[in-house]
Parts: C-alpha cells; structure tokens; sequence
C-alpha cells in the first residue's frame, strides 16, 4: 500500500513541473549519451556507456518515485484548515524558552518541506511534537541534540 501525500496546490504544481521536465528534457538528453557512448564502439570497456546507464537508471528512479507520489498526493484545501490547533498547513510562531529565539514555520508535507522558506516537514520531530497543540501550549520535543522546550505563540495560515 502506497503513502498518502498531502499537498498544497502549489507543491502539486511543482511536483508536476519537475516530473515534466525530467521526462521532456533530462530523459532525452541522456538518451542521446547512451547513444553517443554506444557509437563509440566495445561497450564492455566504455566508461562513458556504463556512467550514461547508471545515470539513466537514476532519472527513472526518480521520476517513477515523483509519479507515485502524484498518483497518491490529495491537494489539501487551506480554506478548511482549523487554526485553533497545529495541523499540517498551519503556519506556527513559537519560541524556544531557553534560548527566548521565536521562529516560524509552516507545516508542510515531506515533499515540500524547505526550511530556508521556514517550511518543515510534518515528519520532523519539532512537527510531530506541535501537532494537535494550542496558542499558549508549552511542549517538550526530543531533538537529536536533546529536549526542547518550546511555547506556541501564534497559530495562522
């Protein structure tokens, strides 16, 4: 059974692009390396066919694991998201009680996750840990360099 993706609109157009792009444009390019290694003659000793066909597999790899994760994404309607609790699209401001520092992030699903966009992934620790949670809520996250101690400030969209 296949793992459901929840997306934005726009993560499902730049999902969709890149597939797009790999298919039309990364795909045919190394065709024609493979071909043009091919030409070369003895294929049991040309680096260059073996580099080509390692790199072809790769390409197929990656957009066969893009296609699976369109076919099983659902565009998540922002409209409907509850803002009273942390969920997935919410955009949370929080501050850390040791440190004062307050960030923000926005819970995104794995595949749209860019944390230089303050974008985390639902599947990170500091995520997981905020879920279900309110405005005021102090939570204790186990991070790989210990605990955590983080207050919710803000809850939006």
């Amino acid at each position: 059974m296949s793992k459901i993706s929840y997306l934005t609109e726009e993560g499902y157009k730049k999902l969709k692009e890149e597939l797009e792009y790999l298919k039309n444009v990364e795909r045919p390019k190394i065709s024609a390396m493979i071909a043009e290694a091919r030409d070369k003659g003895d294929l049991s000793e040309n680096a260059e066919y073996d580099a080509a066909k390692e790199a072809q597999s790769m390409l197929e790899m990656k957009i066969m694991k893009l296609e699976e994760t369109l076919n099983n994404s659902r565009i998540l309607d922002e409209s409907k998201v509850d803002h009273s609790k942390v969920q997935i699209l919410s955009k949370v401001k929080i501050r850390n009680l040791a440190t004062k520092q307050e960030v923000v992030y926005t819970i995104v699903s794995e595949s749209e996750a860019n944390v230089k966009e303050g974008k985390i992934s639902i599947n990170t620790p500091v995520a997981k840990g905020l879920l279900g949670k309110k405005v005021g809520d102090i939570v204790e996250i186990q991070v790989p360099n210990g605990k955590i101690k983080l207050e919710i400030l803000e809850i939006s969209r």
